[in-house]
């Protein structure tokens, strides 16, 4: 059975689509990325250069669970797995003396991808609460893994003696390694807007939406899921390499539920389903936790709370405040607010 074109016009209008960035919104994103660890290096402050490389490390992960978690409405609290996968095949080709990064990233990325669609395979045949547990319970498998195996450093994880090496680039240097995860981040980043501007990533919407319509019009709904969990696992692992040379280790706490939920705390901050949902919860968290861990030892409770007044705030995200703000001043010239959400949306699905 051949299934129906889908209407990408109509899907424009759900909650879920409205976060795709026009192109000068890309651009002033990646100018103002770009320009900020200059601006630091000059300031001589390296310890933000640094920041700025984890923000965008997290983002990514981050932003491959939204396209899981926002677009396909996949929950997943397994997805720590993929990237301390990710993390551990960067340190244990780097310990046994391979720090290529044209051979580590992109085994990184398929391992991850790999791991991610045998897991999709079995989990995805489950929904709901079960989805969600039986993710969990494939991630704690690989911890206790990590944990148990010599090989892969026990508790105390592994080290890297230097950063991944990729030829004409030193990144040893806060400033260097910066632009190369700016530049692997905006790549990736580049795949999620093309993945979800395209027919396959309406197709994931609607199933979002409604699975059942999409099965009877003859979508093969578990195959497109399946797609899109083993993207986001890859993409994950790429995140996870990063991370690894970020701190040049990595350890088994990066596999564990806390992980996979703190990247769902990300995606809810930022705004699931928009597209800088997950750089704009990555950004708002580390910055936050940052600034709040240096003025007292109680950070998680402050935290805890600024993250409970911002959810409040914005219940669909920090992004969703645009669309809100949007309605308010429509409400306010008496325009009426449904016209203007409909514009906004299809400005930003565009």
């Amino acid at each position: 059975m051949n299934p129906t074109p889908f209407n990408a016009s109509a899907s424009a209008q759900t909650p879920f689509t409205q976060g795709l960035p026009g192109p000068w919104t890309a651009i002033f994103v990646a100018v103002a990325l770009a320009i900020y660890p200059l601006v630091m290096s000059a300031l001589d402050q390296a310890f933000y250069v640094n920041l700025g490389s984890r923000v965008l490390i997290f983002a990514l992960a981050a932003s491959a669970l939204n396209l899981a978690l926002g677009y396909g409405g996949m929950i997943s609290l397994g997805h720590a797995a993929f990237l301390g996968i990710g993390g551990y095949v960067v340190a244990v080709l780097a310990n046994n003396g391979v720090y290529s990064a044209w051979l580590s990233f992109p085994l990184a990325i398929g391992l991850a991808a790999a791991t991610a669609l045998l897991i999709g395979v079995v989990s995805l045949r489950t929904k709901g609460v079960y989805f969600i547990m039986i993710t969990l319970a494939f991630a704690q498998v690989f911890y206790y893994l990590a944990i148990s195996l010599p090989e892969f450093g026990g508790d105390d994880g592994l080290q890297l003696a230097r950063r991944s090496s990729v030829p004409g680039l030193d990144l040893s240097s806060a400033l260097s390694f910066y632009f190369f995860v700016l530049f692997t981040a905006g790549l990736a980043f580049v795949l999620l807007y093309r993945l979800v501007a395209s027919r396959f990533g309406r197709a994931i919407v609607a199933i979002r939406e409604n699975e059942r319509r999409m099965a009877a019009i003859g979508y093969p709904v578990f195959r497109l899921k399946l797609a899109a969990f083993a993207l986001s696992g890859g993409l994950c692992g790429l995140a996870g390499a990063l991370l690894a040379n970020a701190s040049t280790s990595i350890t088994p706490h990066t596999l564990t539920w806390h992980q996979s939920g703190l990247l769902i705390v990300m995606v809810i901050l930022g705004g699931s389903g928009y597209f800088w949902g997950g750089l704009t919860g990555a950004a708002v968290y580390l910055i936050l936790e940052e600034t709040i861990s240096d003025h007292t030892e109680h950070w998680n409770l402050v935290l805890g709370a600024l993250l409970l007044f911002i959810v409040m705030a914005a219940p669909n995200g920090v992004m969703s405040l645009r669309q809100h703000l949007a309605k308010r001043v429509g409400g306010a010239r008496g325009h009426g607010t449904a016209p203007l959400a409909a514009t906004s949306h299809e400005g930003e699905a565009k």
